[in-house]
């Protein structure tokens, strides 16, 4: 028995979230065949699917967001004009307390050939304040009504969809594989309010149809997302002999073609030149989204605008492409998902994401196999991994980050959340705020990254406050048997015992190796 709830640890633990207290009894589950417990995820590939009720797509979004910009703006201007002509200078706006930041928060819309929307950045609670009136203001002044912040908003409804499925789901490998494309492909909800109300939808439309698909498909998807145009600005990339770019003297920006190879396909090494950087920019030139005015289509949605693509055929990686439009760029991606480099570069990650920090050669080798002949198969690839006797038999040593911990706490916990907020709070505070990496390369995904003893600090105290809040009506030791059994060290058992009292003893559990190791 010793043996299965081993198996069914790293079942639970290295591809999932952990087992979920209460009476899910998923450890036994597990236990009496973990690899099956494991696979049987992706025989559902509508499960990977999220929807819940509000959950709106892009474009209706994106258009929420030019509503609410013009909400903003015309509260503003009616607070401009209801200041008194007389009774004192007023105060320059961007000196006003109530209009500070809401000067940051209302984006301006710049046209791309006329058509495209940009917004300035948006601060982390993207939340207005209310607007003061002028100091000199009679009493009877009374400030503009606000807008509701659909951006805030709908972040946290995105955000509490994506806490709930990953609480609820029986073993959790499906939402750890739609959390590694995420991050392999990421945005930042802090580059302003499109991509924060824009975040969780890429998700859902560009990641999880293709986790269980082709790794091309899921390529295109997400390259032509406005949410990833937009965070690497291509929507501000012209041709220089296009249209646009002739009459408004601007030319290339190589953000979305660099981190296409760099991050997204070839990797560092993988084969490729600055100049094939520049190749890949003029074929994506005109891949952007229709912005508020509507003209090249529903405002929010990805569009081909031919007046800012680069004419003419490009040579990338040695082939040259035709011009043809939209076809070019989709003809280029397709062939690099399937570029040898690709397949390496996909693969490593893969097996440093779920086994360990430096993967095993042969385990890389026969899944770059897998990957090269199935034609970039992910649900084959995930099968594979499965598979494989390396993914379990390398011991639990790779720290869980943050959002693994957080929900793995919450699953054993048997806490479905109702509001997103204390688990935005903390994601916050251990340094992972949800879909807000740093940079384009997204978060570390290594044990270094996140077993800093400031990082554990700030977990203890977590554990500690869970611990103060819930320990009174939890048994820590029954928690320790769903969340291992017999596969629990005899230190942990040990430790948990020796607690000074109920809560202790609970911080102790979500403080152990089974907790904080996959």
């Amino acid at each position: 028995m010793a043996r299965d709830s081993q198996a069914a640890l790293v079942a639970l633990n290295r591809f999932g979230f952990g087992g979920r207290g209460g009476a899910s009894g998923d450890l036994i589950n597990a236990a009496s065949d973990p690899r099956g417990f494991v696979k049987a995820e992706l025989a559902r590939p509508n499960g990977v699917l999220l929807e819940a009720p509000g959950l709106q797509s892009t474009p209706q979004l994106g258009q929420a967001v030019f509503a609410y910009q013009d909400q903003v703006k015309q509260a503003r201007e009616a607070a401009k004009a209801a200041a008194p002509a007389e009774g004192g200078q007023q105060a320059p706006a961007d000196q006003k307390p109530g209009l500070r930041r809401n000067l940051s928060l209302n984006a301006t819309a710049t046209e791309i050939a006329g058509q495209m929307a940009e917004a300035k950045p948006a601060d982390n609670a993207a939340k207005p304040d209310a607007m003061q009136p002028n100091a000199a203001a009679p009493p009877a002044a009374k400030p503009a009504p606000q807008p509701l912040n659909v951006i805030q908003k709908t972040f946290r409804a995105e955000a509490l969809a994506r806490l709930q499925r990953a609480t609820l789901v029986e073993c959790g490998f499906t939402e750890r594989l739609v959390v590694f494309w995420s991050n392999h492909f990421c945005i930042s909800a802090s580059k302003g309010e499109l991509a924060r109300i824009w975040a969780g939808a890429f998700e859902r439309e560009a990641i999880r149809p293709h986790v269980l698909g082709r790794f091309a498909d899921m390529l295109r998807a997400v390259e032509q997302h406005p949410a990833m145009l937009f965070f690497l600005d291509n929507q501000q990339s012209l041709g220089p002999d296009s249209r646009a770019g002739q009459n408004r003297k601007r030319g290339l920006n190589e953000n979305l073609a660099r981190e296409i190879m760099e991050l997204h396909t070839l990797g560092v090494g993988g084969g490729y030149t600055q100049e094939d950087v520049t190749s890949l920019a003029r074929i994506i030139t005109g891949w952007t989204f229709a912005g508020r005015q509507g003209q090249l289509g529903t405002p929010g949605s990805f569009v081909f605008n031919t007046n800012a693509h680069q004419p003419g055929p490009q040579t990338l990686l040695g082939k040259i492409y035709e011009a043809r439009g939209l076809a070019q760029g989709e003809a280029a991606l397709a062939d690099i998902a399937r570029h040898p480099s690709t397949a390496n570069f996909i693969v490593t990650k893969f097996v440093r994401h779920f086994v360990a920090d430096d993967p095993p050669p042969a385990l890389v080798a026969r899944l770059r196999d897998v990957f090269v002949k199935t034609d970039g198969d992910l649900r084959v690839l995930a099968t594979a991994l499965v598979d494989s006797d390396e993914a379990w038999k390398a011991p639990l040593t790779k720290m869980r980050s943050p959002y693994d911990f957080v929900v793995a706490s919450g699953r054993l916990l048997a806490r479905v959340p109702e509001d997103p907020g204390g688990y935005l709070n903390n994601l916050n505070l251990l340094g992972q705020p949800l879909w807000s990496p740093a940079g384009p390369n997204g978060f570390p995904d290594t044990s270094a990254a996140w077993a800093a003893p400031e990082g554990m600090k700030l977990r203890l105290d977590i554990a500690a406050q869970m611990g103060a809040r819930l320990g009174p009506n939890i048994d820590p030791l029954d928690l320790l048997e769903f969340v291992a059994a017999d596969a629990a060290s005899i230190e942990t058992r040990k430790t948990i015992e020796r607690a000074e009292s109920r809560q202790q003893a609970l911080a102790l559990l979500l403080m152990s190796p089974e907790m904080q190791r996959r």
